[in-house]
């Protein structure tokens, strides 16, 4: 739930609730954001920054060189290293000597960065060269006069910074004088000292620079401009994508042309939002990645205050970006694509990720901003949501009508209207009179409960929370020192300063049983509208000027105070649940590293096609950027999608890594069995196709945690040199194993195009259709028929998936079920694949407590062993059922061999249907290795 319903102060204190989509004119352009104004730039220019070359000093794992700006003479340091062990640089740039310390972000990186070997292999009047110690090829060229950094892999120049000289960096200053009379007599050659003085300073009539009005709201700026802008380019590259969050293509558009605003990064709350643009939304993460037949790299701007994102590309025809046929243009473009990174406030703090390929920069990034911790398993089953259900009896019966109509459902969920008067951390005791008692009532069926908790707190006496902010100073403060006081949902509201460590704690500390007590340890949470929105705020959110611990300026944390948030909660379930239960959060606000503690999902929404199709292109984005357990809103929260687009929906939705259904208050009730029966059918065969995936599911989220890949990949993770994939966001691949090409327009009733990717060496893969096992050899697009119920999902030749066939209502009643493998032999007649089991709820397998196996099939034999092999787990399941596609040749019998006794067990049940062969009931433990 967001801001749908705006609610602001008017006269008798009364809130008025409208609805509409988004007003634009509540939201900056660049043009009305003065830093972005004075510091874009949308053509190449000569740097006026220098390097002093007698200012080098060597360090064992890092250099540090003084930059200084040639006419100011102001000077800045510069300090570059080689992460180690990972193929990337970590690039500083910070004033030499500031007036006042410029913020660093903090809490964004798993750990502070590990340096490895850094050094200078030559330097000259005018080169600087640099190597990382490790032997991967790795170097910087620091170019002294203009100043730029080229970045190589193994000779290969593929990132530079300031190779278009739009270095901007606004030192801190004391607020100038107000102007003499311009008609008064000057001293002599004083025009020129203040001309060498000043020569950075902002236009002398840019309103902005000291001070900055937007609409009714004022920012008084006490640092003065402070702004900041890099660019980087990639000679290698055809394609960029990157910077989420924004509901555009995941091939970043051209906006460096004047009336178009540059991709936007600034957490806001943006109901309806408009589709492909680059208007901020709800999260930032600030990584870009550029992508070619024979390299990826990525840059990691690591800055929380606003930032405006430009893109250089020559292909600019912005409206067929996502098209097959138009590609192959970039084959013959002569200019490399580029971004210039343009942030209000901070230092110059990036990481540059030299890959070579996507993997190994997407890894890159998750190395230094962590990988999502694997969930419990029914955070990955289906959620049912919308703003709000009514009462205790409503949850029930919604409950109930999910076994009646035999649909599996795992967690209900419940809105603000659950609180009383909204007041987190309490109940509405008419309308939920036994919480504790639902809750129980729903465990015992196998299912969960969410909870929404925003971080707004209500102004009111009565409210013991409130109070305890206010007597502890725990709120934001406002540039004067007072508590902050903005509108939300309760009306009056303050804000919990989550950059204060006393304030985490406690409010850490509300989730503990002790303390809320009407709930359990097995609730999950939900963080809202933790951007944060502000109802009656700038651009509906906070002020810029406002004050957290420590004397921050919220414009220089404003992107991270969701993250923020996350920590406390992700720290106040974990020890809820002892230490032992993992934690399940939702959030709407991310940053890079929200990945550890929360899922995301795409915020408002609306019921249309076109928002389904953004569903794809955002979470690919998103996944890249770090954060792969992400969805949408399954149907569109505003809105009300007939049956088609709601069931297409839900077979979208079943194959992205979180799967819920969200509605708005005003919307029609839209559980699946309100729909005709025959939306109805197909909606719950689409659910039932997530519950028989959930082992796969389940491993990849596992392999996730172990490797930092993305769960949802884009074509070119695994066909890099395929140029025809590279800005694909209509189908996508779950982990290297399943081709996902959902039904996502109304006019493909009878069919859907679906693109199979070349590979490195010109030929395709084998692709079987998950459903009838056909086999597709070719490559390039294919019209597959489709009928209400099909979803065009395709197998890899090469592997195998783990399912289970026995689908109950709930994915804990699942546990003890037995297990089927799918083998798609690849051309050779091989196949591998993995399994991963454990308790799938604890953090038990931190301490071994699991197994993690790997099939292969190879030469007609197909083998299971322990991929680690000290861990282990008492399991019951078993092997149910193996279904092999591809075999040339029909085997006459199937023998089971054992570790346990080394000896054939008997031959198995054979039976062939076409070119599939199934082995039925083998019937040995997982926990054993056989043949």
């Amino acid at each position: 739930m967001a801001a749908g319903k705006w609610m602001l102060p008017v006269a008798l204190c009364c809130l008025l609730a409208t609805v509409a989509s988004v007003d634009r004119n509540n939201f900056k352009t660049c043009e009305q954001s003065s830093f972005c104004r004075r510091l874009r730039s949308l053509e190449p220019q000569t740097s006026e920054f220098e390097v002093l070359p007698q200012s080098l000093q060597q360090f064992k794992q890092y250099i540090t060189l003084t930059l200084a700006h040639q006419r100011t003479k102001h000077e800045y340091t510069l300090k570059l290293a080689c992460v180690k062990g990972a193929g990337s640089f970590h690039m500083q740039v910070d004033e030499k000597q500031p007036l006042s310390v410029r913020y660093r972000v903090q809490d964004a990186l798993v750990q502070e960065p590990q340096y490895g070997p850094t050094k200078v292999e030559s330097t000259s009047g005018t080169l600087i060269m640099v190597a990382c110690g490790e032997g991967d090829g790795v170097k910087a060229a620091i170019q002294v006069a203009p100043f730029k950094v080229d970045f190589f892999q193994q000779g290969k120049l593929v990132v530079t910074a300031n190779g278009k000289g739009m270095m901007r960096f606004e030192h801190l200053r004391h607020k100038p004088e107000p102007k003499p009379d311009p008609n008064a007599e000057q001293k002599e050659g004083g025009d020129g000292e203040q001309e060498a003085a000043q020569a950075d300073e902002p236009p002398a009539d840019d309103p902005g620079a000291w001070e900055e009005n937007f609409k009714s709201h004022h920012d008084s700026k006490p640092k003065g401009p402070e702004g900041l802008a890099l660019d980087f380019t990639f000679p290698q590259a055809k394609v960029l994508f990157g910077v989420p969050e924004h509901a555009d293509t995941f091939a970043l558009r051209h906006t460096a042309t004047k009336g178009t605003d540059p991709y936007r990064l600034y957490n806001l709350d943006v109901f309806e939002y408009e589709l492909n643009n680059g208007m901020a939304l709800y999260g930032s993460v600030p990584v870009v990645y550029g992508h070619g037949e024979t390299s990826t790299t990525g840059v990691f701007w690591l800055n929380a205050a606003e930032t405006w994102v430009d893109v250089f590309s020559t292909n600019r025809d912005t409206d067929v970006v996502s098209s097959l046929v138009n590609l192959v243009s970039w084959n013959s473009q002569t200019e490399p694509p580029a971004v210039n990174f343009i942030s209000e406030s901070g230092i110059m703090d990036v990481f540059v990720l030299l890959g070579p390929g996507p993997t190994d920069a997407f890894r890159q990034f998750t190395d230094l901003t962590g990988k999502a911790p694997l969930p419990q398993l029914y955070a990955i089953a289906y959620h049912q949501c919308r703003w709000n259900y009514n009462d205790e009896r409503d949850v029930e019966s919604v409950s109930a009508k999910f076994d009646e109509h035999d649909i599996p459902m795992d967690t209900m969920w419940l809105d603000i209207e659950y609180t009383d008067g909204k007041r987190y951390f309490t109940w509405d005791h008419h309308k939920f009179p036994h919480p504790v008692e639902m809750i129980r009532n729903l465990t015992d069926l196998g299912r969960h409960l969410t909870i929404i908790i925003d971080p707004h707190i209500k102004r009111d006496g009565g409210y013991f929370f409130h109070n305890e902010c206010t007597d502890r100073g725990l709120y934001v403060k406002n540039k004067d020192g007072g508590d902050y006081e903005g509108w939300c949902w309760p009306g009056a509201a303050s804000y919990v300063d989550f950059f204060n460590p006393d304030a985490r704690r406690h409010y850490a500390d509300q989730y503990l049983l002790e303390n809320f007590r009407e709930q359990s340890e097995t609730v999950g949470i939900w963080n809202d509208m933790n951007e944060p929105s502000v109802f009656n705020g700038p651009e509906v959110t906070m002020l810029k000027d406002n004050l957290h611990h420590g004397g921050l300026e919220h414009r220089d944390v404003h992107n991270l105070y969701g993250h923020m948030q996350l920590v406390a909660t992700f720290d106040g379930l974990l020890r809820r649940g002892q230490g032992r239960l993992r934690p399940f959060i939702l959030t709407r606000s991310h940053f890079a590293g929200s990945q550890r503690y929360a899922a995301v999902w795409t915020g408002d929404n609306m019921a249309e096609w076109g928002h389904l199709q953004a569903s794809i292109k955002m979470c690919l984005s998103l996944s890249v950027a770090g954060i792969s357990f992400c969805g949408a809103d399954v149907g569109g929260f505003f809105g009300n999608p007939d049956g088609e687009l709601f069931s297409r929906w839900y077979q979208t939705g079943a194959f992205q890594p979180f799967f819920r259904s969200h509605a708005h208050i005003d919307t029609k009730r839209r559980e699946p069995w309100l729909f005709p029966e025959d939306v109805k059918l197909v909606i719950r065969d689409a659910i039932r196709k997530r519950y028989r995936l959930l082992p796969f599911w389940y491993t990849m989220f596992y392999e996730h945690e172990r490797s930092g890949l993305p769960i949802m990949r884009p074509l070119l993770a695994h066909y890099p040199t395929d140029v025809n994939a590279f800005a694909i966001d209509h189908q996508f691949l779950l982990g290297d194993q399943l081709l996902v090409a959902p039904v996502l327009d109304q006019k493909q009733q009878r069919s859907r195009e679906v693109y199979f990717p070349v590979r490195g060496d010109g030929q395709g893969d084998w692709w079987y259709d998950w459903d009838t096992h056909r086999k597709h050899t070719s490559t390039g697009v294919e019209a597959i028929p489709v009928d209400s119920y099909k979803v065009p999902v395709f197998q890899r030749g090469g592997t195998i998936l783990p399912t289970k066939e026995r689908i109950r209502r709930a994915s804990t009643l699942m546990r003890h079920d037995p297990y089927t493998l799918t083998v798609a032999l690849d051309r050779e007649g091989r196949a591998k694949g993995t399994l991963y089991i454990d308790d799938e709820q604890s953090y038990e397998y931190r301490r071994g407590q699991y197994l993690y196996l790997e099939f292969e099939f190879r030469d007609g034999v197909l083998s299971s062993r322990k991929i680690d092999t000290t861990a282990t787990y008492q399991t019951d399941t078993w092997l149910e059922r193996v279904i092999i596609v591809g075999l040339g040749k029909t085997p006459t019998a199937a023998t089971l061999y054992t570790d346990a006794s080394g000896a054939a067990t008997g031959r198995l049940e054979l039976e062939r249907a076409g070119d599939v062969v199934t082995v039925r009931k083998p019937g040995v433990s997982m926990l054993d290795a056989w043949c």
